[in-house]
């Protein structure tokens, strides 16, 4: 709809144009008249002016309507496009993040990183065997699902999640909660999601052998006493060792920086999904997509592998993003 709204906008700027060009087509087709004594000239016809009349009618008839299939046109091949690249799967980014403190032992450490997956009504069980065929397929050291996995209830749901648990990394599958996560009843798949055998970071975290990786609850949890605490999941920590945190929004980054995190994780604003969406996920948003640095601390945003409402994506394709460590010491 936006993409039709759009076309029939350019549509209607270049239709003076084209209305214009026909006028200046139909002046240089008049015959120049040749002036006759009065006695000979010959009069017109009684249907000329009518004859001239019908025929303008039926150019701006035909401009109207190639001006009109023309935006159909262009909206629903838009559409089209956006709705196969969703359907058919996310494609896969490689990132290089090097961090200062990462041991010369966790140089080239792989993280899959996958967000909104939004598995729902129209993303089901299909669409979760081919995201997890694809992280797999990546093999990672660690996988961490940012958040945004469902769009419904664990009854209603759970055959189409029943894929996730084969997800395989050497270091297992980390899971924190989005906003729509509390949309769904997320403490019930906060339980689901570990007996699926991710490990769930509920403002908590884990050491693991080159890093800590926490992972915070998202913000929307504020609503229901579940909301997101960085002292419990990064207070007391070393601070010599590096530390990666799972947080689904971006916002978060400002916490993150506080707390002396070397990278963030995060998943939320979809790239934007559907253009111009990015420019409105930017008022919202510090980062939009990709890596950026605030501080001492980076933030990687991912596009995420799903859609949430129609399945389109325009100017923001789906992703899921395996991020390679880099250590400054190797």
């Amino acid at each position: 709809m936006v993409y039709l709204l759009l076309a029939l906008l350019v549509g209607e700027l270049v239709r003076p144009l084209l209305r214009r060009w026909t006028e200046r087509a139909k002046r240089a087709d008049v015959v120049e008249e040749v002036t006759v004594p009065a006695a000979v000239a010959e009069v017109p016809g009684p249907t000329a002016g009518a004859e001239e009349e019908a025929a303008a009618v039926s150019r701006r008839l035909f401009v109207s309507r190639a001006v009109g299939g023309a935006a159909a046109l262009a909206a629903v091949s838009t559409v089209g496009y956006g709705a196969h690249g969703v359907l058919t799967g996310p494609s896969v980014k490689q990132v290089t993040v090097p961090l200062t403190n990462l041991p010369r032992a966790g140089h080239g450490y792989r993280i899959a990183v996958v967000s909104d997956i939004h598995l729902g009504p129209i993303l089901g069980r299909g669409f979760a065997e081919r995201v997890v065929e694809r992280i797999n397929g990546t093999q990672p050291d660690l996988i961490a699902v940012v958040g945004d996995l469902v769009d419904g209830s664990v009854e209603h749901l759970r055959s189409a999640v029943e894929p996730l648990a084969r997800l395989r990394a050497r270091h297992g599958a980390y899971f924190v909660t989005g906003n729509h996560e509390y949309f769904s009843g997320a403490e019930e798949w906060m339980v689901h999601v570990q007996e699926l055998g991710l490990r769930l970071l509920a403002n908590s975290r884990a050491e693991l052998p080159y890093f800590d990786l926490a992972g915070v609850n998202d913000i929307q949890g504020k609503r229901i006493g579940h909301g997101p605490d960085f002292t419990a999941a990064l207070g007391n920590r070393d601070l010599g060792r590096t530390s990666v945190l799972m947080a689904h929004q971006p916002v978060q980054i400002h916490d993150a920086v506080k707390f002396g995190v070397d990278l963030q994780l995060s998943g939320h604003t979809h790239g934007g999904q559907v253009w111009p969406g990015n420019l409105l996920a930017g008022l919202a948003n510090p980062t939009v997509a990709g890596l950026e640095q605030y501080g001492d601390t980076q933030l990687y945003v991912t596009r995420g592998a799903g859609a949430w409402g129609p399945p389109v994506r325009v100017g923001a394709p789906s992703d899921i993003t395996v991020i390679t460590l880099a250590s400054k010491q190797a």
